[in-house]
């Protein structure tokens, strides 16, 4: 007898495992497992959310025209190429529901963000992994996996959970050397963390074949609104636009994105901050033997010599009230991703680093 059952490739995703939040026993918590922005939103999203508030019974706007404005004023771009989503995740989840299928294969990376295989799957396609090189993506693997089959290839640039990047250059390249019939994604989650960095927006508005995802969780403070954008060729923000749900943002999310991108100048306060205490904290962390790559996000990725060693580090972590993200699930078993916090926060982790080491001398 016939049973009720998923489409393909769906039940081959593992239930998302979000960074741990608390430590059962343990007082003085300090969550440093999901680059959220140790300092918050600026204060004028938190003002904008509150007056928001008072209309919650209003339907938002179905096109995001206040929200698409302001970034296209603050980046230099076009608002009509512009799509805004729950999270960067939701335009990744479009471009696969409407660029993938079954039939089809979507290239993402060795240690790439895992939404980008995960999405893959739920549109029926077939995710590709790409080797990579030293940490940092290969753009001759991805070119060695591409053929008639593939339609979306995923970097992210900065990486997650690696914090490399690679260089415009390269992005080209990649770009100049895909099929035909395949788009080029780049998860800009953590762009706004490197000064200057227009996240290969130069790039698209020359082609036709390129598209970047963004985000206000990381360095906008607002993970817990969920809300985050896409930029494209106008042909291709079209198609997205038929597969999303037309209310799919909340006012008070449009309302506060908007505020937070508009207040520059706390963007920038952030940004420097992140750049002075992750230095900080990469340069302490050497000298305990603990390296790290340059990360140009807002953590470090953590190596030690070993998985054991990771995880007993992980245990004095968690003994010290700190929280932070083992990476196993990316491929990256000896490596903890730690999120820059603030100076307390780098200071704590520097603290528990130094005390494990203490133990095992």
């Amino acid at each position: 007898m016939a049973k009720i059952a998923p489409q393909p490739g769906i039940m081959d995703v593992a239930l998302y495992q979000g960074g741990k939040a608390a430590l059962s026993g343990v007082a003085n918590v300090i969550k440093l497992s999901a680059n959220e922005n140790p300092l918050g939103p600026s204060p004028k999203a938190i003002a904008a959310y509150e007056a928001a508030s008072r209309s919650l019974n209003v339907y938002p706007s179905s096109d995001h025209a206040a929200l698409r404005d302001a970034i296209g004023e603050v980046h230099g771009l076009d608002p009509a190429q512009i799509i805004c989503g729950a999270g960067s995740d939701e335009v990744i989840t479009f471009l696969c529901q409407a660029f993938a299928g079954p039939g089809t294969e979507v290239i993402h990376t060795y240690h790439g963000f895992a939404m980008h295989r995960i999405s893959a799957l739920v549109a029926g396609a077939t995710p590709v992994e790409a080797p990579e090189r030293e940490r940092r993506v290969d753009v001759d693997a991805i070119l060695s996996l591409c053929n008639e089959k593939t339609r979306l290839v995923f970097v992210a640039n900065p990486a997650n959970p690696t914090g490399t990047m690679i260089s415009a250059a390269e992005v080209e390249r990649l770009a100049d050397n895909l099929p035909a019939t395949a788009l080029l994604v780049l998860d800009g989650a953590y762009v706004e963390f490197v000064d200057g960095f227009d996240g290969g927006a130069a790039l698209i508005m020359q082609r036709d074949n390129v598209v970047m995802t963004r985000t206000f969780s990381k360095i906008y403070g607002l993970g817990g609104l969920r809300i985050g954008w896409g930029f494209g060729p106008q042909e291709i923000i079209d198609v997205l636009n038929r597969v999303r749900g037309p209310f799919n943002l909340s006012h008070a999310a449009l309302t506060a994105a908007e505020a937070a991108v508009r207040d520059v100048d706390y963007t920038d306060y952030c940004r420097a901050q992140n750049t002075q205490w992750k230095t900080w904290l990469a340069d302490q962390l050497a000298e305990l033997g603990v390296p790290s790559d340059v990360s140009l996000a807002n953590f470090i990725l953590a190596r030690f010599a070993s998985p054991e060693e990771a995880t007993a580090c992980n245990d004095v972590l968690q003994n010290h009230g700190i929280i932070v993200r083992p990476v196993a699930n990316y491929n990256l078993p000896s490596a903890l991703r730690m999120t820059v916090g603030d100076e307390a926060g780098c200071r704590r982790i520097v603290g528990a680093v130094k005390a494990f080491r203490d133990m095992t001398a």
